[in-house]
């Protein structure tokens, strides 16, 4: 089994099929280093974490993680405080940096005897429709290499080898927004998530541990992520964020700053010959609900029972199935992930249009604050999908 990409998709992936006892092989065309430390997303769905849990891949979780069950609306009119684990089906999500959940699943993978080949770019991939499917890449040093298996899990991001590979029909939005994605030396203030909602554009403060928080910005798509200075940024984030009786922002050193263009893809089918699609790779999803890392770990369990089936049974059944079952999930994470830009942005369009999206925006604010059906709504597809 050859396996593209060593993020949360692959890894977990992996992981599972070598506890299986089928031997895999995973091509990462980053060095080991960057892997596990390319800040990402930390938030796990109590689905996600009970995947981890059933596959033993969650000591470094259950160890370091904390739960999370609150976020806040704000505005310069007031804020809306939601407790989610007392609302719909009370379920809360796990703090646990993308970084260090990959690091424990590098160890766990290489522990379980699985082959790991960091600095190694996948250029093309070969024969998908027969049963030996094979994949053309180059080592740092810029050597062909060449690698065959029965099957092929592309989980090397939207765009990446795997991806092009698939001749799928794709459904894509480009939603005109870019965000400053902050990482900053500095505690939270508060335990709560806070979106921030103000005709300046969207701010966003996420907690990740005691001493580094994550913000967000809404900026210009050509801004310079260097153009800021650090006075700048403060003196935007407390702006934005601001709301009546709220406290004070916590500031410290700006130690990571990139551009995050919200885009989202839908493919209509993740699967060609023996080539199936996982994690960003199967879909490209904007970060506004914290959905990507939790649709991934979903598809790596559902790919990995269906290649166990494959391997030791000869039953592809489940295999062929693989895009039916996973692209409901995708499509209800979207379809939230849309609701949240909506809610979260300044309304674009002419005059009469930006009122109109002004007006319902403020309506699903209101319905948020007052409505307890909305919000059990809110919290089960928040936490969920």
């Amino acid at each position: 089994m050859l396996i593209l990409g060593a993020g949360p998709a692959g890894l977990v992936l992996a992981n599972i099929l070598q506890a299986a006892g089928v031997e895999s092989m995973v091509l990462e065309r980053r060095s080991r280093e960057q892997v596990q430390h390319r800040a990402r997303a930390g938030f796990l769905a109590p689905d996600s974490v009970a995947i981890l849990r059933e596959h033993g891949l969650a000591a470094g979780l259950d160890a370091h993680g904390h739960t999370h069950d609150r976020c806040e609306f704000r505005t310069p009119a007031g804020s809306i405080d939601l407790r989610y684990s007392e609302l719909g089906s009370g379920r809360v999500h796990t703090v646990y940096p993308q970084q260090d959940l990959v690091t424990d699943l590098i160890e766990e993978y290489l522990r379980r005897g699985g082959t790991l080949r960091f600095d190694t770019t996948v250029e093309r991939i070969d024969d998908i429709h027969t049963d030996r499917p094979t994949v053309v890449a180059r080592d740092e040093t810029g050597r062909e290499l060449r690698f065959a298996a029965r099957y092929l899990a592309g989980c090397d991001g939207a765009r990446g080898v795997a991806r092009t590979a698939v001749p799928a029909r794709t459904a894509s939005r480009d939603h005109g927004i870019t965000w400053l994605a902050l990482l900053a030396q500095a505690p939270p203030a508060g335990d709560s998530v806070i979106y921030g909602v103000h005709d300046a554009g969207f701010a966003g403060h996420m907690p990740r541990t005691a001493e580094v928080t994550r913000y967000y910005l809404q900026c210009d798509p050509a801004t310079d992520p260097e153009h800021f200075s650090e006075q700048q940024i403060w003196a935007e984030l407390r702006r934005r964020l601001a709301a009546p009786g709220s406290p004070a922002l916590v500031t410290g050193p700006i130690i990571e700053r990139t551009l995050v263009r919200l885009r989202s893809q839908i493919l209509d089918t993740l699967q060609a010959g023996r080539l199936f699609l996982v994690g960003d790779a199967a879909t490209s999803i904007s970060p506004s609900a914290a959905k990507g890392a939790n649709l991934a770990i979903f598809g790596a369990q559902l790919l990995a029972g269906g290649l166990v089936d494959a391997m030791r049974n000869a039953d592809e059944t489940a295999l062929q199935q693989y895009s039916a079952e996973y692209r409901p999930r995708i499509e209800r994470a979207q379809e939230f992930s849309r609701w949240m830009i909506d809610l979260l942005h300044p309304p674009v369009g002419d005059e009469r249009e930006r009122a109109y999206r002004s007006e319902r925006q403020q309506a699903r604010l209101r319905d948020l604050a007052l409505s307890r059906a909305h919000q059990d709504v809110f919290a089960d597809n928040y936490v969920g999908i």
